[in-house]
């Protein structure tokens, strides 16, 4: 079993673009929501229309999960994923505990925007553009960190799942935002075809 690994310069890249753009989408909001807070009647630049209107998101309910603006979460989970990136980049090589509490916190990520997406879609009945691109970014981290676990047997699996993973880490992810992106548009289909 290997007991520490480093990262290639293309997984570290990926995890520093992610990361930051998980933490544009968070610094947006979070700013966002001060006006807001400031001003009740203020609307933010990326609510277009009555689907894509990321005021109806952020005066949602759901948009304070833990008692706190969500974007705050953001920030420091996003911030913690480009300083692994940044530290893959410089070489580091990583114990395996550490990579699995990392893990562990991509999947609370995925399943948190998971759960977003859905009260977006079937709850507060809008999207907020900074969100979704939160959420591209969190589905892409998580699915790279799993196959990067998986080639390096840290996460146990068959041989062919990670045969598969070393040549087609790209096919999971695309998978998921495909299917994030049909519910998108079968849940409004009446509204982008209009």
């Amino acid at each position: 079993m290997t007991t520490a690994a480093g990262g290639s310069r293309a997984y570290a890249l990926l995890l520093v673009l992610t990361g930051a753009a998980g933490l544009l989408a968070s610094w947006v909001i979070t700013l966002d929501k001060f006006k807001l807070l400031e001003d009740p009647g203020f609307t933010p630049g990326c609510s277009l229309n009555p689907v894509v209107s990321c005021g109806s998101v952020m005066t949602s309910d759901q948009a304070s999960a833990f008692g706190f603006p969500n974007p705050m979460l953001g920030l420091v989970a996003y911030g913690i994923v480009v300083c692994v990136g940044m530290s893959l980049l410089a070489g580091a090589v990583l114990p395996r505990w550490y990579w699995l509490t990392f893990t562990a916190g991509c999947l609370f990520g995925v399943g948190f925007v998971s759960w977003l997406q859905f009260e977006s879609l079937y709850r507060i009945n809008a999207l907020c553009l900074w969100c979704c691109l939160a959420w591209v970014a969190t589905i892409l981290m998580f699915w790279y960190t799993v196959a990067f676990d998986v080639r390096h047997r840290f996460l146990p699996a068959p041989d062919p799942v990670r045969v598969f993973l070393a040549d087609f880490a790209w096919v999971p992810p695309l998978l998921h935002i495909g299917v994030v992106g049909m519910l998108v548009l079968t849940r409004w289909w009446d509204f982008w075809t209009s």
